[in-house]
């Protein structure tokens, strides 16, 4: 459901039916309390971001930073480094050319 920050205050607030049904979507369990607090919190924050949008920017730079930040990129070049064997031999695990570290997604094909 859509809403646009330019409505009133009375529109922003969001339900708690909202909430519930947002949280059953995440498969999240909200206990009454806290379906009624998250409202709460969240129809605060459109509230706030209502009144953020009634601010005049005009002539104001967009930022990405609070304070300028200089971050120079460093070339991309091969410097020196470990030949295999050396990178190899501080591995807790290797085969062949290879780390070999545990699964992290089952494959089904165990066997």
């Amino acid at each position: 459901m859509a809403r646009s920050i330019e409505n009133s205050a009375a529109q922003l607030a969001i339900a708690p039916d909202e909430v519930r049904t947002t949280a059953e979507l995440a498969r999240l369990y909200l206990s009454p309390d806290e379906v009624e607090r998250t409202a709460s919190e969240l129809s605060r924050i459109l509230e706030y971001a209502a009144t953020l949008k009634r601010v005049d920017v005009t002539g104001v730079e967009p930022t990405v930073h609070a304070v300028p930040q200089d971050s120079p990129l460093r070339d991309d070049v091969v410097g020196p480094h470990d030949d295999l064997a050396t990178a190899l031999r501080g591995a807790p695990l290797s085969q062949d050319r290879y780390f070999v570290v545990p699964a992290i997604f089952e494959t089904g094909d165990e066997g």
